[in-house]
């Protein structure tokens, strides 16, 4: 008896939870849009006042002159009413273009190369390199994934000299072919933001930007570090932010990881999968508050909804750069990551569906959790239909169980699914720019149309769920030299298994 008034109060607990969650984001979103149309409101009060003192056309000219008092206060009103309001109203942000790095054939290998490799690196037990293998065979990687040529050597080099090198090459590479894309002059970018979790030089990344590219001194400049996979959202957040107070300018943003220093050469298995996912890569995107920039931009920024659970112990350490007990520092992932990461998407789509569902979606799943929870009644929780607000979707290449559980959990079909998948087998885990690879994907498919709405979602370490929503301001059909799909999107998708077995012959080798 005890144990079901537990339940039970647990049960009440949970209700007044969710439905506190959403009155408060239904409630927040109200204010927002009130506060946003609050000089539009005493600008209207105020001329809904001022009528009647003021006579018809014919004799306003005579009413002025005997009224100059009242007329000058009229206008002086109306006139501030009007400039509050334009200066309250947000900048729009543009999505001008982006830029996915590419590296060389050089730096391809196959799953049972990088198998033999872990192996000669001569560290491993054959334990680790059984696990290792049986873990690529389920990650849903290709055999076209990209290694730091600091990582291809015997012996490996994880020196900060080779990291440095590594991380020059993805930058400049992404930011060139940006800037050549778009014909930005370096004197115009006045906001730039570099995230990388993982390795965080001194000069930082964006100082690096700066030196290389020659910016003005009073460049606004962030370095993001520490803040995982979904930090490339952060950055795009903050650049939306930084676009606000610094009118007709650029914001340049990169997004990258670096290998080099964070291959895992332990035995301690929850150390292990990172290097069965993570590989090389990076991004660049061009942010415009510029009007005149409309005309030519792919995508305006319509919202940036940010998660994070650190508050939690439990989400706080599922995923943590640490060192075994050999003294080997890698990012160990818990068991537990796929029920954190489930707890953040769903408190992120409870602040992102009042923005983008529609109400009849919003009543939907409020009325399911009063059905479980209140009446007790046998029914599924209910997913809102998010195809319904969003025609593309593109989700963090963090594994194949991530990819899988989204799919399952928010009703998305195959095609939805595409690119995300593509880019987890072309190009492997990149981190934080994997959203960018997908978004290039859609592009070079042909897929982005007018109108169309993009949603990127992202997970990372602390533990963060961040989403963007972004609208096509026009029709993009990309599959130009630059694009990293340019190549080879006439062959995908392809078909991936569950398990793709390593070929017996490459496993022998590799033991």
């Amino acid at each position: 008896m005890a144990t079901h008034h537990r339940s039970a109060a647990m049960d009440r607990a949970e209700l007044f939870r969710t439905v506190r969650q959403a009155t408060l984001n239904h409630a927040r979103l109200l204010y927002h849009r009130l506060a946003a149309r609050l000089p539009h409101i005493l600008a209207v009060t105020l001329l809904v006042a001022v009528a009647p003192l003021v006579p018809p056309p014919a004799s306003l000219r005579d009413w002025a002159r005997a009224h100059a008092g009242l007329a000058a206060a009229a206008c002086a009103g109306l006139a501030a009413a009007a400039y509050a309001y334009a200066a309250s109203r947000p900048r729009p942000v543009y999505l001008v273009d982006l830029s996915g790095y590419k590296p060389g054939p050089a730096h391809e290998a196959t799953r049972a190369q990088s198998i033999r490799h872990f192996a000669v690196a001569g560290r491993f037990t054959d334990e680790s390199i059984a696990f290792q293998t049986r873990m690529l065979e389920r990650a849903g990687v290709g055999e076209a994934t990209h290694f730091p040529a600091s990582l291809l050597t015997v012996p490996v080099d994880m020196s900060l000299r080779a990291a440095r090198e590594e991380s020059e090459a993805v930058v400049f590479g992404a930011v060139d072919d940006l800037l050549a894309k778009t014909g930005a002059r370096a004197q115009d970018i006045g906001v730039v933001i570099v995230n990388s979790s993982l390795f965080s030089p001194t000069p930082s990344f964006t100082a690096l930007v700066v030196n290389r590219y020659g910016l003005r001194h009073d460049v606004v400049t962030h370095n993001l570090s520490g803040m995982g996979c979904s930090a490339g959202i952060i950055a795009i957040d903050l650049a939306k932010h930084l676009l606000q107070v610094h009118p007709d300018t650029y914001a340049l943003v990169v997004s990258t990881e670096n290998i080099t220093l964070n291959a895992y050469l332990g035995n301690h298995r929850p150390m292990l999968v990172t290097n069965t996912l993570f590989r090389m890569g990076g991004a660049a995107v061009l942010l415009s508050n510029r009007a005149s920039d409309r005309r030519r931009a792919k995508y305006q920024l319509v919202h940036t909804v940010r998660t994070h659970r650190g508050a939690s112990g439990r989400s706080y350490g599922c995923v943590t750069q640490e060192e075994d007990a050999g003294g080997n520092v890698g990012v160990s992932l818990s068991k537990e990551l796929m029920s954190v990461a489930g707890e953040a998407l769903r408190t992120n789509i409870t602040t992102l569906g009042p923005l983008v569902l529609p109400l009849s979606e919003q009543l939907r799943f409020l009325g399911a959790v009063l059905l479980r929870r209140v009446l007790r009644a046998d029914v599924k929780p209910y997913v809102p239909d998010f195809k319904l607000a969003l025609e593309h979707f593109c989700i963090h290449a963090g594994g194949r169980g991530v990819l899988d559980e989204l799919e399952r959990s928010l009703g998305l079909s195959a095609w939805h699914m595409e690119p995300s998948r593509m880019t987890l087998h072309r190009f492997g885990n990149t981190s934080s720019s994997s959203l960018w690879y997908e978004l290039a994907y859609c592009e070079a498919k042909g897929r982005i149309r007018k109108g169309d709405r993009v949603w990127q979602i992202a997970f990372g370490s602390g533990f963060k769920c961040n989403s963007a929503v972004w609208k096509a301001l026009r029709t993009v059909d990309d599959a130009g030299e630059t694009n990293p799909w340019a190549d080879e999107v006439d062959r995908l998708p392809v078909h991936v298994p569950k398990v793709a077995p390593i070929a017996l012959d490459d496993a022998q080798h590799a033991a």
